[in-house]
C-alpha cells in the first residue's frame, strides 16, 4: 500500500510537508499509533474528541444503531433522530424550538444564515459576523469567517457579510485599555455596523460565544451586550457553539454561563455533539423562529442530514457527558488548568496573555517582550521555534495545537489530572528551551 503523503489530500497544510503518525486506535484522552505510542491528545484534535477516543458507550451505540438501521433519508422518521433532537432541545433550553441536522459546523452555520433570514422575512439580509471569526471553510463559511487564511478566496460582500473588529482585549483594536471598555466598544461595533445598513436590512449577527482557534475570548460583558443590541433592533442573534459547546467551556453550551435571558435565536453545534464519534451538525432554533419557520418549505437539504447511525452517536454522547459528570468535570478541571498557566506566566516572559479558565479551554499568547506585547511572529505566521517545540512534544508523546502565536489547549474532558499535569510541566520545559534559544539569537 502506497503511503497517505502519496494518495491523500491532507486539510489545512501544504501537503509536501504532511507527515503525521498513523493512529491505529484510542483509549481514554490518549491516541494509539501505528508504531506502538501512546499519545496524549490535548487539544481533543480539532477541540471535537470533548469525551476522549473510543469512548465505549459511543461504540456500543453505533454498533446497535448498525444492526437496525444504517441509513434514512430526513424524508422519512427514524427514532434516534427524534430522540436527539428532543435531547437537544431540553438541554439547551429551546423548548418549543425545532432542531435542523447537517454533516458539520460549517453547512450548520450557512443553515443558521439560511433559516435566519427566511424567518426575518429578509431573504438577502446582512449578516454581521466579526474579523477573527471561524465559521467553516466552504464559500459560504469563508465569507461569513474574518480569517486570514481564506478571506482571500470569498469576497464576503458578495455574499452579504460584513465583519466588525473582534473584543480582542489584549490587543483592543479599539485602543481600550480594559476588558469592559473594549467588550463595550466592540459590541457598539456591531449595534453600528446594523444601524449604518438599517436594522430591516439585517437579519442576523453571528458570533461565537466563546471558544475557536482564532485565540480571542471575549470579556464577560460581551455576549450580554449583543443579546439587548440585538433584541432591541430586532435582529436574530446565532452563537456559533461548534467549539464550544459540550462542557468545553464550562457548560453545556457556551452561552449559558450568561443567563436564560441571554440566550440565542439560533445555535449551530457540531464536534462535540458526537464527542468527533460520527458526523453530525446541528442548528437549534428558538420557539419563536420555529413559529416563523412553521409554515415555510425549506428549499435545502442534504443527502445524510439527521444520519441514524450519527443521531444514536448524538444520544449516547449526550447521556455520556451527564452520566459522566463531565460539564462539571470540565469546569473544575478547566480552572485548576487555568490557575496553573496563570503561575506558568509568572516563570515565563514568553507567556505575554493567558485566557480562558471557563471550562477545558484554554489560549496561551506568546510574546518576544511582554512590555512591548511584540509577537513572537506577525499573525497568522508561526515562528519555527514554536514549530519545533510542537515537534520535541509530539517525540515526548503529547500532542500540543498552536495557531500563530498561540498554543490552544483544549484536551478531552476525560483528561486525568496526573495526566494534565504531566503536559503542563513538559509545556513549561520546552517553552523554558524556547526562551533560551530565542535569547541566544544574534539580531538581525
Amino acid at each position: 500500500m502506497l503511503p497517505e503523503s502519496q494518495t491523500v489530500l491532507h486539510t489545512w497544510c501544504r501537503q509536501g510537508d504532511w507527515n503525521a503518525p498513523t493512529v491505529v486506535g484510542g483509549r481514554g484522552a490518549h491516541l494509539l499509533t501505528a508504531d506502538g505510542r501512546a499519545i496524549l491528545d490535548m487539544s481533543s484534535l480539532a477541540e471535537c474528541s470533548n469525551l476522549g477516543h473510543q469512548h465505549p458507550d459511543l461504540i456500543a451505540a453505533l454498533r446497535a444503531q448498525a444492526g437496525e438501521l444504517c441509513f434514512v433519508t430526513s424524508a422519512w422518521g427514524a427514532g434516534p433522530r427524534a430522540q436527539l433532537a428532543q435531547d437537544l432541545l431540553e438541554r439547551s433550553g429551546f423548548e418549543g424550538g425545532r432542531v435542523f441536522f447537517t454533516l458539520g459546523g460549517a453547512d450548520g452555520n450557512e443553515h443558521a444564515v439560511k433559516f435566519a433570514r427566511q424567518a426575518a422575512g429578509k431573504p438577502r439580509g446582512w449578516i454581521i459576523t466579526r474579523d477573527r471569526s471561524y465559521h467553516g471553510a466552504s464559500y459560504a463559511a469563508m465569507a461569513l469567517s474574518g480569517d486570514s487564511r481564506t478571506s482571500s478566496q470569498a469576497d464576503a460582500a458578495s455574499y452579504r457579510v460584513r465583519h466588525v473588529p473582534p473584543p480582542y482585549a489584549y490587543r483592543c483594536p479599539f485602543g481600550t485599555t480594559s476588558p469592559e471598555a473594549c467588550a463595550g466598544a466592540a459590541a457598539g461595533s456591531v449595534a453600528e455596523a446594523i444601524d449604518q445598513e438599517g436594522a430591516a436590512e439585517v437579519a442576523a449577527v453571528l458570533m461565537e460565544p466563546n471558544a475557536g482557534t482564532n485565540g480571542i475570548v471575549a470579556p464577560p460583558d460581551y455576549w450580554p451586550a449583543l443579546r439587548r443590541l440585538t433584541r432591541d433592533r430586532r435582529v436574530f442573534l446565532i452563537a456559533d457553539e461548534v467549539m464550544s459547546g459540550f462542557g468545553r467551556c464550562g457548560e453545556w453550551f457556551a452561552w449559558q454561563r450568561y443567563g436564560r435571558e441571554n440566550r440565542p435565536d439560533l445555535m449551530t453545534l457540531a464536534k462535540g455533539l458526537t464527542g468527533a464519534h460520527a458526523p453530525l451538525g446541528a442548528v437549534v432554533v428558538a420557539p419563536e423562529v420555529a413559529r416563523a419557520l412553521e409554515q415555510e418549505t425549506l428549499m435545502t437539504g442534504l443527502t445524510y442530514s439527521g444520519h441514524p447511525l450519527s443521531c444514536a452517536a448524538g444520544v449516547a454522547a449526550l447521556r455520556a457527558y451527564a452520566t459522566g459528570g463531565l460539564i462539571e468535570r470540565s469546569r473544575d478541571l478547566g480552572r485548576q488548568m487555568y490557575e496553573r498557566l496563570l503561575e506558568l506566566k509568572k516563570r515565563q516572559p514568553l507567556i505575554g496573555d493567558v485566557r480562558g479558565g471557563d471550562g477545558l479551554f484554554a489560549v496561551v499568547e506568546l510574546v518576544r517582550d511582554r512590555a512591548t506585547r511584540a509577537p513572537l511572529a506577525p499573525w497568522p505566521q508561526m515562528h519555527p521555534k514554536l514549530q519545533e517545540l510542537l515537534r520535541e512534544a509530539l517525540r515526548a508523546d503529547v500532542s500540543f495545537a498552536a495557531r500563530g502565536n498561540l498554543i490552544l489547549l483544549a484536551p478531552p474532558l476525560v483528561i486525568t489530572p496526573e495526566d494534565l499535569a504531566r503536559a503542563l510541566a513538559l509545556l513549561e520545559r520546552l517553552l523554558s528551551r524556547l526562551a533560551a534559544t530565542l535569547d541566544a539569537e544574534v539580531p538581525a
